[in-house]
């Protein structure tokens, strides 16, 4: 039975191929979601073993960072754009844990981020979240707390205002469009606590820097920050 269930799935496959998320080119078996040469060729950052990277000098003098952290570099029609369209556009929320875990066994490697109680990912307005049915940052903290001693707390801080779109919009436009975007509902549950805020891919900051703010209003809280994707 299990030779000829094994039989069924190799032919099912060969009618209708997984594809790789980052390249788009047909998986072999014991492959999941990104083949081997995409994942040896990710176009990881390393930001794990640079305290002063890119990610943290952006947000020199607006937030008090423990630490600043991204996964990938994010280049217009590479395969980090590739990962990020299926995940957030064509519903693989997999891949955003896939990613969390990734990035989990790297900040494992770092003093600053085994330090996090907590991991709170940048959260979706009702709206948006009806229309696409999850928050990929939740997906990412999933990954990240399968691999690291935090746990996520969701739903605490949550976004009021159901923003426009920030694609188009100078960095001094993103930053007003999320002025009193975001509130903590039970403040309590995060105080005195290492923070580990998370999103998906890092533009301009402006986003995690309105969350950034808002969770810094609670007394004794340490902030760090993870995404995914940093785009340069």
């Amino acid at each position: 039975m299990k030779v000829k269930s094994t039989y069924l799935a190799d032919f099912i496959s060969l009618l209708f191929p997984e594809l790789c998320a980052a390249c788009r080119e047909s998986l072999v078996a014991n492959e999941h979601l990104i083949c081997t040469g995409c994942l040896f060729n990710l176009p990881f950052t390393n930001f794990h073993l640079q305290a002063d990277n890119i990610v943290a000098q952006q947000f020199w003098g607006k937030l008090p960072l423990e630490g600043a952290y991204a996964l990938l570099y994010f280049t217009k029609g590479g395969k980090t754009q590739n990962l990020m369209h299926q995940f957030k556009y064509k519903g693989m929320r997999q891949i955003g844990n896939l990613l969390g875990n990734i990035a989990g066994e790297q900040l494992t490697k770092s003093e600053i981020f085994k330090t996090a109680d907590l991991i709170v990912p940048v959260p979706l307005h009702r709206k948006r979240m009806r229309q696409r049915g999850y928050n990929q940052s939740a997906c990412f903290a999933e990954g990240l707390s399968e691999k690291i001693n935090a746990r996520v707390e969701d739903n605490n801080l949550v976004r009021e205002v159901a923003t426009e779109t920030q694609t188009h919009k100078s960095r001094f436009a993103r930053f007003e469009n999320m002025k009193e975007v975001f509130n903590v509902k039970h403040p309590e549950k995060l105080a005195n606590k290492h923070i580990l805020l998370v999103d998906d891919v890092i533009t301009t900051g402006s986003t995690l820097e309105a969350c950034g703010a808002e969770l810094l209003k609670i007394p004794g809280l340490k902030l760090s920050i993870a995404t995914i994707a940093y785009a340069e």
